[in-house]
């Protein structure tokens, strides 16, 4: 399992270097993310090496959101006072969201003959 998740840790290790080194306006952890599926896809023995401990990360997905909500409840004053601009901003990202997914399928749809 200690292989494993340093394995995941050097890919986010590598991202975040990537993004320093380069400048590019991208979260490192996501660019670390791509490399992974790179190598999984040009080595897809390394699976096996990671996958019970990418598997028992997922499961206790949800305690990772716990700083996140200790940040909102400490920040609850504030998160009332832009409680407007919040709403707008969710609504119109929602919106956004699913319009690009509906053009997304219209034109793939398309694009096959369906």
């Amino acid at each position: 399992m200690i292989p494993a998740l340093a394995t995941l840790l050097v890919f986010q290790l590598l991202g975040e270097a990537l993004v320093l080194a380069l400048g590019v306006p991208v979260p490192g952890p996501v660019v670390g993310l791509a490399l992974l599926l790179l190598t999984l896809v040009l080595r897809p023995s390394v699976l096996g090496a990671i996958k019970p401990t990418a598997q028992t990360l997922l499961q206790h997905l949800s305690l990772l959101f716990v700083p996140a909500g200790v940040g909102v409840m400490l920040h609850l004053q504030r998160l009332g006072d832009e409680a407007l601009a919040i709403g707008v901003a969710l609504v119109v990202s929602t919106l956004v969201g699913l319009a690009s997914a509906a053009l997304t399928m219209a034109w793939l749809m398309k694009r096959t003959g369906r």
